[in-house]
């Protein structure tokens, strides 16, 4: 048996920076990137939990697994979506608005002969 000090101390550091992360970063794959500390505080949380259990069998040993490959698909999916946004926005700060005017990898090749832009 383990003593379950260690794992709920790893599991509230991970929710807690994660949960800063969240609130403090303003770019997009930083604030991803605490998503996934929050859920990882909750995989250590639960496997913890099942570790103290006398059953063998129970889901708290199989669900951390179909949890770790929902996330790697999430991350995959997310980073897409990033990568677009900054392809289209030239930049993935999440406090600019949408429609904000602004130079980016695209804007060059919107601008005339003449210098004006379009």
């Amino acid at each position: 048996m383990i003593h379950l000090a260690g794992p709920y101390v790893v599991a509230a550091l991970l929710v807690g920076l994660g949960v800063m992360g969240v609130l403090v970063r303003r770019n997009a794959v930083l604030l991803l990137i605490g998503v996934e500390l929050i859920l990882s505080g909750s995989l250590v949380l639960l496997v913890a939990s099942g570790a103290t259990s006398g059953s063998r069998w129970e889901a708290s040993s199989v669900l951390p697994l179909f949890v770790i490959t929902i996330a790697a698909a999430e991350v995959v999916v997310a980073l897409a979506v990033i990568l677009t946004a900054f392809r289209l926005r030239g930049s993935i700060d999440l406090d600019e608005p949408l429609g904000a005017p602004q130079d980016g990898p695209l804007d060059e090749s919107r601008e005339r002969a003449g210098g004006e832009r379009v």
